[in-house]
C-alpha cells in the first residue's frame, strides 16, 4: 500500500481492522479501571496497606489518565496520531509489567501512574483516528457506537478476569495480561493504521495542563483525606480551597488563550455539556459501586476473589449484552432512549442496594447487579456520541477526549467520595458498621440516576440539537 494513503481513502475492510486496533487498546485500559478493585484486599493485606493507600491505587491511575488525555490529544494532532498511540501503548505494557513487580504500595501507586500517562496516549488519540477513518455519518455513529461498547465491556470484564487471576495465580497477575495485548496492538498499529496529523494542531497550553492537575488532585485528595483530617481542619479548608481557585484560574486563562486545552466554547453546545455530565456522574455511579461491592463481598460476606467477581457476573453480562445493543441504536435512532435507560438502570440498581445488610440474599443482590448492569450498559454509547454530535469532523477528536477525561474524573470521585462518605458513618470501612455506612453511597448514586435521565431528555430536544449546530459553525468559521 502506497505511503501515501490516508485514513479517508481505506478500504471498509481496512476501516474495520483499524477500529479493531483501536479497540484493543480501549480494552486494557478500561480493564485496568476497575481488574484492580477486586484485587484491593489481597494488595492490601500484601503491602499492610491502610483503605486510604487502597484508594490511591485506584484514583493515582484514573486521576493521570485524567489529567493528561487533552494533552496526549492535542500532542498526536501535532507530531502524529500514530506514532503518539504506538509510544502509549509501549509505556502502558511497561507500566503494567512494572506494576506487578512492585516491592511496596508506593511503588505501586507510582507504576500505576506511569501505566496512566500511556494510557492517556491510547484513548483519545484512537478515537481521533476512528472519527477520522469513519467519514459517512452513519458509519461513524456505529463505530463511535462500538467504541462506547468496548468501553463498558472492558469495564464489566474487569471484576470477572481480576477475580480469576488473583484466586488462581495471585494479584500481580492482573497487570500482566495487558502486556501481550498492548505489544500486538503495537505492531498491528505499525502495519496497519496510516500515519495522519491535524490540518492545524493546536498550541501546548502549559499553565491550562498544570491547573487541571492542581483542581484534580487537590479535590480528590482533599475527599479521601477528609475523615481521618477532619473535613473542617485548617489542611482540608487549604486543601479545597487550592482546588476552587484552580479551577478559578482555569477558567480565566483558557477564556484569554487563543488555543486552550479545554475549549470552553464546545459547553454552548447543550448535548456536549449534557454529555460531560453524564459521563461524571454514571461513572461515579460505576467506580463507587465496585469498590464497595468489592469490600462488602470479601470483607462482610467473606468470599475470594473469584467468587466475589463471579457474583459481579450479572452486572457483566447485562453489560456486556447491552452495551453493543445500545451502540447499535444510538447509530440508528439517536442517543435519547439509550441515556434514559442507562440513568434509570443505575439509579433503580442503586436503590435496591440502600437496603442492603450483612445477611441480604445473593438472589436480591443478583437482581440489583443486573438491573445495574443494564444501566450501565446502556450509558456508555450515547455519551461519545452526544459529545461529538454537531461538531465538526475537525473537532471531533477533542470533544471525545473531554468525554474520555470526564468519566475518568467521574471514576476519581467515585472512589473518593463512597470512601469518605461510607468512613463517615462507621470510622473505618472495614469496619462492623460497614454496611450500614454505605446506605449514603447508594442513594447519592439514585439522584445520580435520576439527574442522567432528566439530561437524556433536556440534550436530545430540537433546542438542544440547534445550541450544538451553533457551535459547529461558530467552530467552522
Amino acid at each position: 500500500m502506497a505511503p501515501s494513503l490516508t485514513l479517508q481513502d481505506l478500504s471498509r475492510q481496512r476501516r474495520i481492522g483499524i477500529l479493531f486496533i483501536c479497540c484493543m487498546s480501549l480494552f486494557i485500559v478500561g480493564l485496568d479501571n476497575t481488574i484492580v478493585n477486586v484485587a484491593l484486599p489481597s494488595i492490601g493485606r500484601a503491602f499492610q496497606a491502610s483503605v486510604s493507600g487502597l484508594q490511591w491505587t485506584v484514583d493515582a491511575y484514573t486521576l493521570v489518565l485524567a489529567s493528561f488525555l487533552m494533552l496526549s490529544g492535542s500532542t498526536a494532532d501535532r507530531i502524529g496520531r500514530r506514532k503518539t498511540f504506538q509510544f502509549g501503548l509501549l509505556l502502558f505494557a511497561s507500566g503494567s509489567l512494572a506494576c506487578s513487580l512492585s516491592p511496596n504500595l508506593g511503588f505501586l501507586i507510582a507504576f500505576r501512574m506511569m501505566q496512566a500517562v500511556g494510557g492517556s496516549m491510547l484513548n483519545p488519540v484512537a478515537l481521533s483516528i476512528i472519527t477520522n477513518t469513519f467519514t459517512e455519518p452513519r458509519e461513524r455513529a456505529q463505530a463511535i457506537g462500538i467504541w462506547g461498547a468496548v468501553v463498558g465491556i472492558s469495564l464489566a470484564l474487569g471484576p470477572i478476569i481480576g477475580g480469576a487471576l488473583v484466586s488462581s495465580v495471585g494479584w500481580r497477575s492482573i497487570f500482566w495480561i495487558n502486556v501481550p495485548i498492548g505489544i500486538a496492538a503495537l505492531v498491528l498499529a505499525g502495519k496497519f493504521i496510516p500515519e495522519s496529523r491535524a490540518a492545524h494542531a493546536r498550541r501546548v497550553d502549559p499553565p491550562g495542563q498544570v491547573l487541571i492537575v492542581v483542581f484534580l488532585g487537590t479535590l480528590t485528595y482533599g475527599i479521601i483525606q477528609g475523615p481521618s483530617s477532619g473535613w473542617f481542619s485548617l489542611s482540608e479548608i487549604s486543601i479545597f480551597a487550592i482546588a476552587l481557585i484552580s479551577l478559578g484560574l482555569l477558567g480565566a486563562v483558557e477564556l484569554r488563550r487563543s488555543e486552550p486545552l479545554i475549549d470552553l466554547r464546545f459547553f454552548r453546545s447543550i448535548p456536549f455539556s449534557g454529555a460531560t455530565i453524564v459521563a461524571i456522574g454514571a461513572f461515579v455511579a460505576l467506580s463507587g459501586f465496585l469498590f464497595l461491592n468489592t469490600l462488602y463481598l470479601q470483607s462482610v460476606r467473606g468470599l475470594s476473589p473469584l467468587d466475589a467477581g463471579l457474583d459481579t457476573l450479572p452486572m457483566a453480562a447485562m453489560s456486556i449484552v447491552c452495551a453493543p445493543l445500545s451502540g447499535r441504536l444510538v447509530g440508528t435512532i439517536g442517543p435519547r432512549f439509550s441515556l434514559l435507560v442507562g440513568g434509570a438502570g443505575l439509579g433503580l440498581g442503586a436503590l435496591l442496594l440502600v437496603f442492603l445488610t450483612p445477611t441480604t440474599s445473593f438472589a436480591y443482590l443478583f437482581l440489583a447487579y443486573v438491573i445495574f448492569g443494564i444501566g450501565f450498559g446502556f450509558i456508555n454509547a450515547p455519551i461519545t456520541n452526544t459529545a461529538v454530535s454537531g461538531m465538526p469532523r475537525a473537532q471531533a477528536g477533542v470533544a471525545a477526549a473531554v468525554a474520555s477525561t470526564s468519566r475518568q474524573v467521574g471514576q476519581s470521585l467515585g472512589v473518593a467520595i463512597v470512601g469518605a462518605l461510607a468512613a463517615v458513618g462507621s470510622g473505618s470501612l472495614l469496619g462492623k458498621g460497614f454496611t450500614s455506612s454505605t446506605h449514603a453511597s447508594w442513594l447519592v448514586m439514585v439522584v445520580l440516576g435520576a439527574v442522567i435521565v432528566t439530561l437524556g431528555i433536556v440534550t436530545t430536544t430540537t433546542w438542544a440539537r440547534q445550541t450544538a449546530e451553533r457551535t459547529a459553525t461558530k467552530f467552522g468559521q
